[in-house]
């Protein structure tokens, strides 16, 4: 399924996984089922889907390159040709795994896209750039946590697993990568996107001032602090009250 005569495209951000020892661990730290629905993000040239297809039929993928789409199809793969960021993950069955090399010039917007629909995956492994991937899982009042780590944890328990060296894709990125494993909270945190969002536009404003319509006191929170002090939970009482 590989092809290797493909020249990555700068404009889809492709950076294809070739080394076959990290795509291994990928698939054990997926332990894919004989029975599980699996949907691959950016197959590319198909090196972990072929793995994957070892492991369970039931798998389709997400692929916004035409020609690496045709490749794939003629390889008997259902594809989906498009872009992952348009996609509605509600048109698939409940309970589907999802997996994926995501391409790291659109991996924040397409995670924001795809937390939308936590309460209908089983979860989620993904290939990000680690400086993502630190951001996702990082805590209140540490430098990388932000609008991205809020969102997330209040929709999944997420834990980094093992990171990835430049020189396992075609052509080296120039960062470091890791993979992360994403699983849906019993109870997923309700959040205002808005308020997230202009909490964290003036992160180094105290609350009161980034957020002056929310009355702190009656929260139990105190308003000196910063929106990076916050947790998950606290943004999900604002948005509640």
């Amino acid at each position: 399924m590989r092809s290797s005569s493909h020249v990555p495209r700068k404009r889809f951000g492709q950076h294809f996984l070739h080394e076959q020892r990290v795509v291994e661990r990928i698939v054990d730290a997926i332990h894919p089922q004989k029975d599980d629905f699996l949907v691959e993000i950016g197959p590319g040239e198909g090196v972990l889907t072929r793995r994957l297809l070892e492991k369970t039929a039931n798998l389709e993928v997400i692929e916004i390159d035409r020609d690496l789409a045709m490749r794939l199809k003629e390889q008997g793969v259902k594809v989906h040709v498009g872009d992952a960021l348009d996609f509605d993950f509600s048109t698939l069955a409940r309970d589907v795994r999802v997996v994926g090399n995501l391409p790291y010039n659109i991996s924040t917007p397409l995670l924001f896209h795809i937390a939308r629909y936590a309460e209908r995956v089983r979860d989620l492994h993904f290939m990000l750039q680690r400086e993502v991937v630190d951001r996702m899982t990082a805590a209140p009042s540490t430098p990388e946590y932000g609008r991205l780590s809020v969102a997330l944890q209040a929709r999944f328990e997420i834990k980094k697993l093992f990171n990835v060296a430049s020189g396992a894709f075609r052509p080296p990125p120039k960062v470091e990568s890791a993979v992360v494993r994403l699983i849906p909270r019993k109870e997923i945190l309700q959040i205002d996107e808005d308020l997230l969002r202009r909490a964290f536009s003036a992160r180094r404003k105290t609350l009161k001032n980034a957020l002056p319509e929310v009355d702190f006191a009656k929260l139990g929170i105190d308003p000196k602090l910063r929106p990076e002090n916050l947790s998950p939970e606290d943004y999900a009482r604002i948005s509640a009250g």
